[in-house]
């Protein structure tokens, strides 16, 4: 559940962003694999580690730094194959929209998702990567309008 923040006052950016959302099994793995691997780190570090309820947290269970953040991404990318230098954790949100809308998930709903109140910002800030609502377009007239011999 999405019920805090890391906004200085603990909340989220507004009250519709407090929302229960549903997760992938291959998340839950993952999730359940994070909590082994910190309760293992937990007990490594005795009482050096200080609990703060976080599920990414520093090797002391501290709140993980912006930079920290980056370059575990980077690792992650490098040892995907991929280009580091040319990814940031933020893409992972358009990454998220692109791969909803390559799969047929109208925009509405990809809007809910990001916890966008309509489709408006979702439209602008992730345009190039809706491809298939505006390729629905010419499947649908080429349907309706058949090529002739076709």
């Amino acid at each position: 559940m999405v019920w805090r923040s890391v906004r200085a006052s603990g909340d989220t950016k507004t009250t519709r962003s407090r929302r229960s959302l549903a997760l992938p099994q291959r998340a839950v793995d993952a999730l359940s694999a994070q909590r082994e691997r910190q309760q293992a780190l937990r007990a490594k570090t005795g009482p050096r580690w200080k609990e703060h309820g976080l599920v990414f947290a520093s090797e002391v269970g501290t709140e993980t730094s912006a930079g920290n953040v980056r370059r575990a991404v980077r690792r992650i990318l490098r040892a995907a194959g991929l280009k580091a230098e040319e990814w940031t954790p933020r893409e992972l949100r358009h990454s998220f929209v692109s791969l909803l809308s390559d799969g047929g998930v109208p925009i509405e709903r990809i809007s809910r998702l990001v916890g966008h109140t309509g489709t408006t910002v979702t439209e602008k800030v992730y345009r190039h990567q809706l491809r298939p609502v505006i390729e629905h377009g010419a499947v649908a007239m080429d349907r309706i309008f058949p090529v002739a011999g076709t």
